[in-house]
């Protein structure tokens, strides 16, 4: 496992967690899931398109968080 001490996890009001710095994702299955960036925005909504990732859909369905 890499090391995490530097990675910042944000939690956008009404829109998606931004975490930043070294990490790994991972799906259900422990299956890697590929990022392109150090800063990614994972949906919270979960109608994203895209998911893990947001594609800006809490917009259009007006997320609230509970």
């Amino acid at each position: 496992m890499s090391e995490t001490a530097d990675t910042e996890i944000i939690v956008c009001p009404r829109g998606p967690l931004l975490v930043r710095g070294s990490f790994e994702i991972r799906d259900a299955a422990g299956n890697p899931i590929p990022k392109s960036r150090e800063t990614v925005a994972l949906c919270r909504c979960g109608g994203s398109a895209i998911k893990p990732f947001c594609d800006g859909t809490h917009k259009l369905n007006k997320f609230e968080e509970s």
